[in-house]
């Protein structure tokens, strides 16, 4: 990639290079060439100051190659700029003089004007254009550095959220395994056979967990999936007393979700209902699209305890506290500003509402 890039930017200054010198001395031989068109060496004596420039800009090039431009103020990199080029400009100058003297051996003339003002008026003509051809240097330079420490940033930045993504997901696996053991606890007296396919729904479960280890995001149906697997394990130990409601839109399945975003909802339904519904618990999950907007809905028949009432309730039993307050720093995390948790108690059911608006022009699977 590095090796690629590099190419890239050699291409490019190559390109407007050549064209910008053969443009400047086509554009001055089809205004100024008062010669002879077959007499190629006076037509190349003419030429030869472009060839000059062109040669002198390359020594030129390394220099600012060298200058971090971006990390300085912009008169620094102006002064930078018209000092460069008036250090070109001189030694064009020499160079040309070097050629007339020594190559065309062409004997001393003094000069009908003074040479300070000679001097002055071969350096303007020689540093307009290595100016011009500086700032547009810089400019591109500039950019690129700009365009590369955005890049940088924003590879940092993605770097630490997928970092907290993935720290905060995986507080939420051993306390789902904290309630998955606790119920084949329960089952392991009571009905061996269970216990055992319990095991065995809580591989597949774990299975989902190592699939998608890799990346934030997963289709809704996967999450789905795994979820249908909690609930098996849960149906193993409650039998009757648990009823699962789905209304999915097949739509919705394929809208990308943080990989055990729902779980923490879905358990937490299991686990209050329980204690506050009267049996048998109904657990109803719905997902669908609206507006391009993903709307997930929890509900449970039974009541809704503040985490704050949760030691004092009769009910409520214990937890680890890990879930919703999880579930909501992963959505502030992941989906800021384009998110919506709330919880609704309404006609003897607690309904957990989520919507999820995704960003123009985002890619639907973010690797870790």
């Amino acid at each position: 990639m590095e090796f690629d890039k590099l190419k890239n930017k050699e291409l490019t200054f190559w390109v407007l290079h050549i064209s910008g010198w053969l443009g400047l001395a086509a554009a001055t031989v089809g205004l100024a060439y008062r010669g002879n068109w077959t007499d190629l060496p006076r037509l190349l004596l003419f030429l030869s100051p472009y060839l000059v420039g062109f040669l002198t800009c390359l020594p030129l090039r390394f220099f600012y190659r060298g200058v971090r431009f971006h990390k300085y103020p912009l008169k620094y990199s102006i002064l930078t700029g018209i000092l460069g080029s008036f250090v070109a400009s001189n030694i064009w100058l020499g160079i040309e003089l070097v050629i007339s003297l020594f190559v065309h051996r062409l004997p001393y003339v003094r000069p009908p004007i003074p040479f300070g003002q000679m001097y002055l008026t071969y350096i303007y003509r020689r540093g307009i254009p290595l100016l011009a051809w500086t700032f547009l240097y810089l400019g591109i330079k500039i950019w690129r550095e700009w365009k590369e420490q955005e890049q940088k940033t924003k590879r940092a930045n993605a770097l630490a959220q997928t970092a907290q993504l993935q720290m905060l997901r995986y507080q939420l696996n051993p306390h789902f395994l904290f309630n998955a053991m606790n119920s084949i606890r329960a089952l392991i007296d009571e009905d061996e056979t269970k216990a055992r396919e319990l095991i065995t729904e809580l591989s597949e479960f774990l299975r989902y967990s190592l699939d998608s280890k890799d990346y934030a995001d997963v289709p809704l149906r996967d999450e789905l999936e795994a979820i249908r697997h909690y609930f098996a394990i849960q149906k193993k130990r409650y039998e009757d007393k648990l009823e699962i409601v789905y209304d999915i839109e097949p739509e919705a399945g394929e809208y990308p979700v943080l990989s055990f975003l729902i779980h923490p909802l879905v358990e937490n339904a299991v686990k209050y209902g329980m204690r506050t519904s009267p049996l048998p618990l109904v657990v109803h999950l719905k997902a669908r699209i609206r507006d391009g907007a993903l709307l997930i809905e929890v509900s449970n028949t039974g009541t809704w305890i503040e985490p704050a009432d949760q030691e004092r309730h009769p009910n409520a039993g214990t937890g680890t506290g890990t879930g919703l307050d999880n579930v909501r720093r992963r959505l502030e995390n992941a989906f800021p500003n384009r998110h919506r948790l709330e919880i609704v108690e309404k006609e003897g059911r607690v309904h957990i509402q989520l919507e999820i608006r995704k960003p123009r022009g985002t890619a639907d699977e973010k690797k870790l």
